[in-house]
């Protein structure tokens, strides 16, 4: 007597489905068993569609504030003491002039709807890039069997962590009148030169990017059925390489300045 065959398809665990906001809440509290949904059924879209409201809308709204404009003209002025070394003092002060016209008297489109319509082109691009890197390595390199289209969608569902930081952040750099994140490192030692090595290595260390390096790991991870700590470790080796290799940078010019 022949045995009944059964097909491989019923015989796997079935993952059960999440919508869109049940993902967002996933990443967050259950981040292993929400990228096993993810990965079974890769839907980046509409993830993304949130992922740019909860970053553009508060970024937007801090930019079109008088605090904003303020806060946005002294990360400017900021950045332009790093190549003091290298502009005449009359240049200077003519950049300086044009960077408070922008900021302080320029239209709204120009200083808040410009930023947020950039933020709204280039997130999908950066998404592809980590992504096309991330599918590179895993899938060449280490012969991993997950698809771009999953690698995809898991790195802009990492950045759920990316959208609430903007959300939790800009009403504390509106109080704070700042355009610098507050879950920095940085933020413990406030008398360290601001271009200074050891300001910007710390400036570089974010409670945030931390997260997310940490759920992307998760994330990869389970698509790819290997060891989270070990996905963590290679990543936050190259945080560590970026941290320093800017940190160094912003110390060159420094002392040039």
């Amino acid at each position: 007597m022949t045995q009944p065959t059964i097909d491989a398809t019923e015989a796997a665990p079935q993952v059960p489905d999440k919508g869109v906001f049940a993902r967002v809440a996933g990443i967050l509290f259950s981040p292993r068993e929400t990228f096993a949904a993810i990965a079974a059924r890769p839907r980046p879209l509409a993830m993304l569609v949130i992922i740019l409201l909860l970053t553009t809308v508060p970024t937007g709204w801090f930019m079109s504030t008088a605090v904003g404009r303020q806060a946005m003209l002294d990360k400017a002025e900021q950045g332009m003491k790093m190549f003091a070394a290298w502009i005449p003092a009359d240049q200077m002060a003519q950049q300086q002039e044009k960077l408070s016209q922008t900021y302080l008297e320029g239209s709204i489109w120009r200083v808040a709807g410009w930023p947020v319509a950039s933020i709204i082109v280039v997130t999908p691009i950066i998404a592809a890039i980590y992504a096309g890197l991330l599918f590179f390595v895993f899938k060449v390199l280490l012969a991993g069997e997950g698809t771009f289209k999953q690698v995809y969608a898991v790195v802009v569902h990492s950045w759920v962590i990316t959208g609430l930081a903007a959300v939790f952040l800009t009403p504390l750099n509106y109080v704070r009148e700042s355009m610098d994140s507050a879950t920095t490192l940085r933020v413990f030692l406030p008398m360290l030169d601001d271009n200074g090595f050891v300001a910007s290595l710390l400036g570089s260390i974010d409670l945030f990017r931390i997260w997310w390096v940490v759920v992307l790991s998760i994330g990869l991870g389970v698509l790819y059925k290997r060891k989270t700590a070990s996905i963590a470790v290679s990543l936050f080796a190259v945080y560590a390489v970026i941290a320093l290799g800017y940190a160094t940078i912003a110390a060159m010019f420094a002392a040039r300045s």
